[in-house]
């Protein structure tokens, strides 16, 4: 019975008119509201999409992803390594200095009060 035609359809409208069910407007649906959230980019994706938009392989895209983080780590390394050099050249300035004042008696007042004049000339 399949090759047969589908029976027609009547439907009675809320205004008692009755009408065919293929002939009726389409249902009116509700417009959904679209919910979009715009992030900023973090660091590291920023060079991918500069490297992608300006038509520029996938070998800059790696090199981004890989040498960025990598080139932030080995500088905060390097800022780390000297500011405990730093450290270590002050302490062991005033170190050397407190030495003399103290042994040296008055040799070591007059070098340190020469070494002071030193410094401030500079």
């Amino acid at each position: 019975m399949t090759h047969l035609p589908e029976p027609v359809q009547v439907v009675q409208l809320p205004d008692g008119t009755y009408a065919y069910t293929r002939n009726l407007p389409a249902p009116q649906v509700p417009p959904q509201q679209i919910v979009q959230h715009i992030h900023q980019a973090p660091p590291d994706r920023t060079v991918q999409r500069i490297a992608l938009g300006s038509g520029v392989g996938a070998g800059a895209v790696a090199a981004g992803v890989y040498f960025g983080p990598l080139l932030v780590g080995v500088l905060t390394a390097i800022a780390a390594n000297l500011a405990i050099l730093t450290f270590l050249a002050v302490a062991m300035a005033w170190g050397v200095v407190t030495v003399v004042k103290s042994v040296g008696g008055a040799d070591g007042q007059a070098a340190s009060k020469s070494a002071s004049r030193a410094r401030r000339r500079r």
